[in-house]
């Protein structure tokens, strides 16, 4: 029996109003879903949600974030260095200047005073070897005079010229000679080369001076070789 052709139409529009229903529920390979479709967590969030994100607790922000500035403890803003006052910088550094300088002066002064003092023991040093070779030239000559004999007045004279001359030299340089006779003994500037009973004499007096001592800017630069009493 043929098809009634009146129903054709509507069959067909029934089965396209099908086939756009299963388009809609299911979305097709590969496409975009229905943005009727969406999940809700894809909606805008609704003001409840928006006041709860408000209310988050600042500790769970990422690193990085910007820090609310009332959060800052009091006294915890840095600041600038205020610039130093250029009279102030000045007169700073005229002060280490000033006291290096002194500091240098003092060690100059310090070297100087120290240097002049290792050059005068050096020159003591070196007189006192040279004047005390010549004290034997002195002692012979006083020896020379002391046995002369008579006759021989022009010789003695000239010997007691040299003599003179020689002890003239040792002053100026600081050479002074002492006879210890009658003194004390003093072991400090008297060597004693025998002892000797004298009645009427004390112990430790010296009776007799075998050399004359000598001393040379005030210190003995040899001493007067003498004979001491018993007692």
């Amino acid at each position: 029996m043929a098809a009634d052709p009146r129903k054709a139409p509507a069959e067909d529009a029934v089965r396209e109003q099908l086939k756009q229903e299963e388009e809609r529920v299911a979305p097709k390979e590969g496409g975009e879903p229905d943005p009727q479709e969406e999940s809700p967590q894809s909606q805008d969030p609704s003001p409840e949600e928006e006041d709860d994100a408000s209310e988050e607790d600042p500790g769970d922000r990422e690193p990085g974030g910007e820090e609310d500035p009332g959060d800052r403890e009091p006294g915890s803003e840095e600041l600038d260095p205020e610039p130093e006052d250029p009279l102030a910088a000045a007169e700073r550094e005229r002060d280490e200047y000033l006291a290096l300088a002194q500091r240098a002066q003092a060690d100059f002064e310090n070297y100087r005073k120290r240097t002049a003092r290792e050059a005068a023991a050096a020159t003591h040093r070196a007189k006192s070897g040279l004047m005390g070779e010549l004290l034997s030239v002195v002692d012979n000559l006083e020896r020379a005079l002391g046995s002369a004999a008579e006759g021989e007045e022009h010789l003695a004279d000239g010997v007691r010229l040299v003599h003179s001359e020689l002890v003239a030299v040792l002053n100026r340089n600081g050479v002074q000679q002492f006879d210890p006779a009658g003194e004390r003994f003093d072991p400090a500037v008297h060597e004693a080369l025998s002892t000797r009973e004298q009645e009427g004499s004390g112990a430790g007096l010296v009776l007799d001076v075998i050399e004359k001592g000598y001393r040379l800017n005030g210190n003995v630069l040899r001493p007067a070789r003498v004979v001491v009493s018993a007692g």
